[in-house]
């Protein structure tokens, strides 16, 4: 049982309260501060103290006061006016994930929302009902405005729900559950809409993406050098214990562990040749790198899932802090940099399977036994090549650049709502290019036999050989393409 409010989130927990295999609650102690910072909310607004948010009007209007009497309104008027995103909503997954981690933020006890508000989100949550969200629209400070409007629409009975596949009005789901619209008290729309959930949850879901596909690319790089008969010596131990980054490390292990027991590596041990090209001895250099970047991305995604990202902050009666704990870019910069972590390891599974092509140590040109009349695995280079051009261009930092909003007030935003989405595309391109990678991959170690590989080499040509049979003759290879892109995104790959 995960207790929200105390216990800590991690990517695994959040996809296990996400998938339903962790059930989560608010721990007692929680409900303590929930309530008592509710009363410090309520003195305020009784005491007639100004206070941004609570008793103002937002962004360039937080020089107007606002009465007692009209406070309720305002709170619900903030989640209409706010919800003005646009273009494709986002997954499902995303809409249940955001939830998750708004819930959490609301019962550190510094949000001053009621205990009732926190309730009927984490009814959302179990009963899959799960909001409409567009995918445009934050510019990631004051937190991700318009998209968790269009979250907690659905609260005050307004906006969609997704229901199965299909969307449905809030109001209609709300009367079948037998629910009514909940009206928004003083700090309450301010308490959801602030926050940096949206970049949380693509930054939680890439990640959890990523630490796969880091895997696997390790794995592909692997079956790659079997097929190319690289050398295994750039992997040792003594090589990377002299400039030992973590991430080197980590794929160097990794390296000599899938080509454990390989005859196929040994049979060459005292070849000719001095060196392979760098997208195959600088492995642990190249994807070491991209592990340290996701090892950064993820220290800070953990902190900020156990954090308070709203404004202001309730501490007392008499002080509610307004600062910028809503501010995305702790997020944002380090989302830009994993994106070039993820798109580098496309870049060099590209360059591999160009390395597999040129018919070198064994191989056939094309990887055809019967170049000429067949063109072999030519052409899917030309997709792979097209993909990691397009990462290059999806690499533009959104962190690096801000545009004034809210009269310029809000004069410095950072952009990282962009920037997770922009991470997530990457990585859709990188299973892509991987699958492709591991096509050629297992097309090179048929001319290797009958040499044997090491026990994952061996089961993964195995899985791959179950979908994709090995190329004799020219085929249509778009439903070959199709079947490896599904073993990634699947997970089938045996990366461990």
């Amino acid at each position: 049982m995960f207790k929200y409010g105390i216990d800590k989130l991690t990517l695994d927990k959040v996809k296990n309260i996400s998938n339903g295999k962790l059930k989560a609650q608010i721990d007692p102690i929680a409900k303590e501060k929930i309530i008592s910072c509710r009363k410090k909310v309520d003195t305020i607004t009784q005491n007639n103290k100004v206070v941004y948010g609570i008793n103002t009007g937002f962004g360039p209007l937080c020089d107007v006061q606002i009465s007692p009497e009209e406070t309720n309104l305002l709170q619900k008027n903030l989640l209409i006016t706010h919800a003005v995103g646009v273009g494709e909503n986002i997954d499902k997954e995303l809409s249940k994930i955001m939830m998750i981690c708004k819930v959490h933020a609301l019962c550190q006890g510094y949000s001053g929302v009621r205990l009732k508000l926190i309730e009927r989100i984490i009814y959302f949550i179990e009963n899959d009902l799960l909001p409409t969200v567009p995918k445009q629209g934050s510019v990631g400070a004051s937190g991700d405005l318009a998209p968790l409007s269009h979250l907690f629409l659905p609260l005050i009975g307004e906006g969609d729900f997704w229901v199965g596949n299909e969307i449905l009005p809030a109001k209609d789901v709300l009367k079948s559950h037998h629910l009514k619209p909940l009206e928004l008290r003083a700090k309450e729309g301010l308490g959801l809409i602030n926050g940096t959930q949206f970049i949380l949850a693509h930054t939680i879901t890439g990640l959890l993406k990523m630490e796969y596909l880091l895997d696997l690319a390790d794995v592909s790089g692997a079956m790659s050098i079997e097929g190319y008969k690289g050398s295994a010596s750039p992997f040792k131990k003594e090589l990377h214990s002299i400039r030992p980054f973590k991430g080197n490390i980590k794929v160097a292990e990794r390296m000599e562990y899938l080509f454990k027991e390989s005859q196929n590596i040994t049979s060459h041990e005292n070849c000719e040749r001095v060196q392979d090209p760098y997208s195959m001895r600088c492995i642990p250099q190249v994807h070491g790198a991209s592990r340290n970047a996701y090892y950064h991305l993820l220290e800070l995604a953990e902190i900020e899932m156990n954090s308070v990202t709203d404004n202001p902050i309730v501490l007392s009666e008499t002080e509610a802090i307004s600062g910028g704990n809503f501010h995305g870019q702790p997020l944002a910069m380090a989302l830009d940099y994993c994106s070039i972590a993820a798109a580098e390891l496309g870049n060099i599974a590209d360059r591999r399977c160009f390395l597999l092509l040129e018919g070198k140590y064994g191989l056939p040109r094309l990887l055809t036994a019967k170049g000429g009349l067949n063109s072999g695995f030519m052409i899917p280079q030309y997709t792979t090549a097209a993909l990691v051009t397009e990462n290059k261009s999806l690499c533009f930092p959104p962190s690096a650049d801000s545009i004034p909003t809210s009269l310029g007030q809000e004069d410095h935003v950072s952009m990282g709502s962009i920037s997770g989405r922009k991470f997530n595309q990457i990585l859709e391109n990188l299973e892509k290019i991987l699958a492709i990678e591991l096509m050629y991959a297992a097309q090179s170690l048929e001319f290797r036999r009958p040499n044997t590989f090491s026990k994952v080499i061996e089961k993964n040509h195995e899985i791959i050989r179950e979908k994709v049979d090995k190329l004799e003759d020219d085929r249509l290879l778009k439903d070959d393409i199709n079947n490896m892109i599904s073993l990634v995104k699947n997970k089938k790959f045996i990366v461990k």
